[in-house]
């Protein structure tokens, strides 16, 4: 097998993946499991449940998040106090199952209510997602630390803050080579100077997630988006 047919392959199943882990929050949607008055932890369970009996998913990769009204500003290594979840509240999904072989890592907000500052962080994470991907893929020699600079910039311009020190990682098939160390080049992170479209190690291409995480510290909420950056 050569390496263009094994990275082939590895993109097919890493963009079925990322398709059933969108499948799988437009069930949570349909089904309107995201409501007031449950803890961010029931809301954690019911999703792992549906994604059991939809594709009978037992592993995850990472720990799965659900957070909240102020939890809502943590980044991924923190690990807050359970909230129940509120009217009018804003809440978001990191989320990383793995499908037979291969792992998806899906991120989502979602507003309850009307709040025009919530609906417009939901909603600028989602174009500004969008416009860093195009961003990237008009000059894919670009550095992690020239992406994750443009994405804080776009934070900035919007009025927000970036919530986090890197935006996005490797991802790889499952088992998969260990990126939650302490290895920068790994992640989107301003210290990264490495090409992000060099190869690895053993000369084979590489595959990138990217996710945004805006904060507004003054309102105690933030949003979360993320999915697939090198496959289309």
């Amino acid at each position: 097998m050569t390496v263009n047919t094994q990275t082939i392959e590895r993109q097919t199943l890493l963009r079925d993946a990322e398709t059933k882990a969108a499948h799988l929050f437009s069930e949570v949607e349909k089904q309107q499991l995201v409501q007031a008055g449950m803890s961010e932890r029931e809301l954690n369970k019911k999703v792992y449940q549906l994604a059991f009996d939809m594709y009978g998913i037992k592993k995850y990769w990472h720990k799965r998040i659900v957070r909240a009204g102020v939890n809502t500003l943590c980044p991924y290594k923190e690990n807050p106090r359970d909230l129940t979840i509120q009217e009018d509240d804003i809440l978001f999904f990191d989320f990383g199952p793995v499908f037979e072989d291969s792992k998806a890592d899906y991120g989502r907000t979602y507003v309850l209510g009307n709040d025009l500052q919530k609906l417009k962080l939901k909603n600028d994470i989602e174009e500004c997602w969008k416009i860093a991907k195009e961003h990237y893929m008009a000059a894919p020699e670009m550095s992690g630390s020239d992406l994750y600079r443009y994405v804080e910039g776009l934070a900035f311009e919007r009025g927000w803050e970036y919530g986090q020190e890197h935006c996005g990682h490797l991802i790889g098939n499952f088992p998969h080579e260990r990126i939650q160390g302490d290895d920068i080049e790994n992640y989107i992170h301003p210290d990264n100077t490495q090409a992000m479209s060099d190869n690895d190690k053993n000369g084979k291409s590489r595959d990138w997630i990217l996710e945004i995480h805006f904060v507004d510290r003054e309102h105690q909420i933030g949003g979360f988006f993320e999915q697939l950056l090198t496959i289309s």
